[in-house]
């Protein structure tokens, strides 16, 4: 690993924000999902919540697609799951909705823990959903359309999120918890060695300061004899 790539994989987690996510309320669309995925990279978000539309997704593969190696993806059947599992931890979760209630989305204050909630591209948000966010928000238009793609408004959104997270100080310090920071920084700088300690249920090899491995032949010397050992007992 050469050191640039080891300050920049040490750079982008020292900034990911573990309090601020999406939630896609079944988003079909591949080219939609990749783009959310792009834009919450560049702000810093760790994970995102994905329930999964009624006919699944559609397909597609472009160049936005690689950022899916840097944001994590959770699926869920039903849009309550990470509803329900975010707010029991403290996040407001806040619609991109447009309603009555709805508020210009500049208004929100998203230092707090904020889940973004994103509606289908047909349909938009789900009736469960909309009696469950903490808040509606709108993004003010001029012209004759009324609303933005949903993958362009996130962007916006996110962005704004960002700027008053970038005022705060929330980049400027790690804010994952280490055990979190380390599996992710294993699976970016060594993702072969990461699946086959998966794949084995091994424990990660412990890692020198330039982010190599410590003894690389010793440790392949002990995962091959623990991996024999367990195949020995299943006979």
């Amino acid at each position: 690993m050469t050191p640039e790539r080891l300050r920049r994989i040490r750079s982008v987690l020292d900034q990911r924000q573990p309090d601020l996510t999406v939630i896609t309320d079944e988003v079909h669309k591949g080219r939609n999902i990749s783009a959310i995925v792009r834009t919450c990279d560049a702000v810093g978000v760790d994970t995102i919540h994905c329930v999964m539309p009624e006919f699944g997704y559609q397909t597609y593969s472009g160049a936005a697609a690689s950022a899916d190696k840097w944001v994590q993806q959770k699926h869920y059947s039903t849009v309550s799951e990470p509803i329900c599992q975010l707010k029991n931890v403290g996040f407001q979760v806040i619609a991109a909705n447009l309603c009555e209630q709805s508020v210009d989305f500049r208004q929100i204050d998203y230092t707090k823990p904020t889940a973004l909630l994103l509606g289908a591209e047909v349909n938009g948000v789900s009736a469960y959903a909309r009696g469950e966010v903490d808040h509606n928000i709108v993004v003010p238009m001029v012209g004759m359309v009324e609303s933005f793609n949903v993958s362009v408004a996130s962007a916006v959104i996110l962005m704004e999120a960002h700027r008053q997270r970038t005022e705060a100080g929330l980049y400027d310090i790690p804010r994952l918890e280490q055990g979190l920071y380390d599996d992710r920084f294993m699976h970016w700088a060594h993702p072969k060695i990461t699946a086959y300690c998966k794949q084995h249920n091994l424990e990660y090899p412990k890692l020198r300061d330039d982010g190599e491995l410590e003894n690389p032949p010793a440790w392949y010397a002990n995962a091959r004899r623990i991996i024999a050992t367990r195949e020995k007992s299943d006979r």
